[in-house]
């Protein structure tokens, strides 16, 4: 563990303010129906719900972006949505700071949770997984060339944006104009992210990339050694849940730091939270385990809250500990 400075992290915490960084990924809408189970069915051993209050929040690359704005940034969107109510809705949330592409025929992805008792019932996913035509992605790598920002945040859900095509045109882009690039993976596409500047992996991925158990900090830093291996990434950070996470950078020994979280009631959207926060950090000018700290801080806030969530500035400063 590092220790911290209260100025220095005040510092950097200022310094989020008015960064431009692209979001490109998976977006999604994340509705949630809020209610209590005070019986069983008679039809079925399942509980009863009576809605008390429904809502509504973006999700996945949109809740990377919201994160990132709670906290300062200027995000620029750019993604796939469907020509259906969800779309439009997503659409609104940023006006004209997003490069957003309507495809017809396929729904924007929708995840629908039933919270009971600060507790989760059950999720249902409307959504559709296959990859998007070839035009969409010509559409999608010209909107990045064209938009100007000084990181770029890669929010990968599986659910048809990135493609090894894509990646090789966006990161090609931007190892150019020398703007690193943050990503949050998934397994699937995790060898087309190179050259790239951050990946945060969780524990699950990491275990299913180097294909071995990763429980203990010796077996954790196997694997990054190994993931370093796999693709040229400046920085790694393996999301490691009630664990906390393990920070690499090339050439120097993993650091371990331990969660923060007081109580976890909802882990939906911690990664995001963990990538957005990062990302931020190192483009105001943090180290990388300055970043991990202050992105393991964040996550602990928004695992105290219900439902998809995002902190701000000040949040974040009150959860570190000097």
């Amino acid at each position: 563990m590092i220790a911290m400075n209260k100025k220095r992290m005040e510092s950097v915490i200022r310094a989020f303010k008015g960064r431009r960084v692209c979001v490109l990924g998976d977006l999604m809408v994340d509705k949630y129906i809020w209610g209590e189970v005070t019986r069983i069915s008679p039809e079925a051993p399942v509980p009863i719900v009576e809605v008390c209050r429904d809502s509504i929040c973006l999700g996945g690359a949109g809740n990377v972006a919201r994160t990132l704005e709670t906290l300062g940034a200027v995000p620029y969107v750019v993604g796939v949505i469907g020509s259906d109510p969800e779309g439009l809705w997503i659409r609104d949330q940023f006006s004209e700071r997003s490069g957003l592409v309507f495809l017809k025929n396929r729904p924007t992805t929708v995840k629908t949770r039933i919270i009971a008792h600060q507790q989760q019932v059950v999720r249902v996913d409307q959504e559709t997984r296959t990859p998007f035509p070839e035009q969409i992605r010509k559409n999608i790598a010209a909107i990045v060339r064209e938009a100007e920002f000084e990181g770029l945040v890669i929010s990968d859900y599986n659910k048809g944006m990135v493609s090894r095509a894509l990646m090789a045109d966006v990161l090609g882009h931007c190892r150019r104009k020398k703007i690193p690039v943050y990503v949050d993976p998934k397994v699937q596409n995790f060898s087309a992210f190179t050259p790239v500047t951050l990946v945060t992996p969780n524990h699950v991925e990491a275990e299913s990339i180097v294909h071995h158990r990763c429980s203990s900090d010796e077996e954790v830093e196997k694997a990054g050694e190994k993931i370093f291996e796999r693709i040229q990434s400046d920085f790694l950070i393996i999301k490691r849940g009630d664990k906390g996470m393990s920070v690499f950078e090339a050439g120097k020994k993993a650091m371990h730091i331990p969660t923060v979280a007081k109580e976890i009631f909802d882990v939906t959207g911690a990664g995001d939270t963990v990538i957005a926060t990062a990302s931020i950090a190192l483009l105001a000018g943090s180290d990388i385990r300055e970043a991990a700290v202050l992105a393991n801080a964040a996550a602990g806030v928004v695992v105290g809250k219900v439902g998809t969530a995002s902190l701000n500035p000040d949040e974040l400063l009150a959860s570190l500990s000097f």
